[in-house]
């Protein structure tokens, strides 16, 4: 069952049961602009206890805000119960709800263009907000009062950019107002969501249309402390944004550009965001020798290896070319880079090493640091292809423990 076909059944389903039922938000924006959804809601004036009691297979993530997850096929699909929020004192959730209308249930969402419904059962569309004008005019508007939407969960003003960015949409001038006035609250949004929403619009192709509004509207200051710095690169980081393939990238290339040159600031950054591990490493990464590739002719075969077998090689050539494009550089130093890459057989990139500390040991040397000194000379050696079998490699490391007695 494709994914719009299970929300229809759970809409057919209510229907039949005798409640009202509509797809509701984002698909329906999607639809109208002949986009496939990634994900289908349905709201209904169906209760949480009376959807649980209807559907074989649920799952209650947000009961206490009338949501509940129904199985469907292979798909949860999220159905939510019309309601009208009370209050948002912590910037994020809504202090109390009350189950109300679809009129009213409209209201409590953020833009307009997600605020419609649609019944798939009649092709019929619901819009009580204007939704509908306000999507063919390209614009993205807060419903009813900007500062309020703003005010009541600040993690919208991030949502604003994403959507007016991947829509290639204008930002309502009310809006963008309150936006600006407000940007200082962003930093009351906990690093997840925000990291979230960064990944989001940084790795879209219409990333730098998303940098640009995050420019402009000075959320960049308050995107974690310390991000302030970025305005000052602000021009830098929109030309190598603009310079990457217009496909999705890894966020961890994303986020290095904002950090170059400075791996305080990278550390700094991932540190904000509450980076994996794995988001950390290779975003370090690629900042520590984002500039090891800009002179072929210095580059030994045995850098270019241990390069290539890197967290991050595929990335750090997309930025070595954005770098060079932003730079108004000619292509002949990432085609000198890019030919001699092609050139090296992968099996050769990071080979078996011809030397142990097994033959270290082997010679009678004693344990201690010199095992690892003559061991990764040895292997530089056998990348680079001055060494090119073991025998050799055990007459330099031969050599070179003699030398180190």
């Amino acid at each position: 069952m494709a994914l719009r076909d299970a929300a229809v059944s759970v809409v057919q389903r209510l229907r039949e049961a005798g409640f009202r039922a509509l797809l509701a938000g984002g698909c329906v924006r999607d639809l109208l602009m002949g986009k496939a959804a990634t994900d289908y809601d349905v709201a209904t004036d169906a209760r949480p206890d009376e959807i649980v009691k209807l559907f074989r297979k649920t799952r209650s993530v947000g009961r206490a805000f009338g949501v509940i997850l129904v199985s469907a096929g292979r798909h949860w699909i999220e159905v939510a119960t019309f309601r009208s929020d009370v209050s948002y004192s912590d910037g994020r959730h809504p202090d109390a709800i009350r189950f109300s209308s679809p009129e009213e249930d409209a209201q409590r969402r953020d833009f307009t263009i997600n605020g419609m419904f649609y019944d798939p059962l009649e092709d019929r569309l619901i819009d009580f907000i204007g939704g509908r004008t306000d999507l063919e005019a390209g614009l993205v508007r807060a419903i009813g009062d900007p500062e309020a939407r703003f005010a009541e969960d600040h993690l919208r003003l991030l949502r604003a950019i994403r959507f007016a960015a991947r829509l290639g949409f204008r930002i309502e001038d009310a809006t963008w107002e309150a936006l600006r006035r407000q940007a200082s609250s962003l930093r009351k949004v906990s690093p997840e969501r925000v990291h979230d929403e960064l990944e989001a619009m940084l790795t879209h192709a219409t990333r730098r249309q998303a940098w640009r509004f995050l420019n402009e509207s000075q959320l960049v200051c308050f995107l974690w402390k310390g991000s302030e710095r970025l305005c000052g690169r602000a021009d830098a980081i929109s030309a190598i944004l603009h310079g990457l393939p217009p496909a999705p990238i890894s966020f961890a290339l994303a986020l290095a550009v904002l950090a170059l040159p400075s791996m305080a600031d990278a550390e700094e950054m991932c540190d904000a965001l509450r980076a994996s591990n794995e988001l950390r490493n290779g975003v370090t990464w690629l900042v520590a020798h984002h500039r090891d590739l800009d002179e072929p002719g210095r580059v030994s075969l045995a850098d270019l290896k241990r390069l290539m077998s890197g967290p991050a090689f595929a990335d750090l050539m997309l930025l070595l070319r954005a770098r060079l494009a932003a730079a108004g550089a000619g292509a002949e130093v990432y085609d000198e880079i890019e030919r001699r890459v092609a050139a090296i057989r992968p099996e050769d990139v990071a080979p078996p090493p011809f030397v142990t500390g097994d033959d270290l040991m082997a010679f009678g040397l004693p344990p201690g640091p010199i095992y690892r000194e003559i061991l990764d000379k040895v292997y530089y050696a056998q990348q680079n292809g001055d060494i090119s079998d073991r025998e050799a490699g055990l007459a330099m490391a031969r050599s070179l423990a003699a030398a180190g007695r």
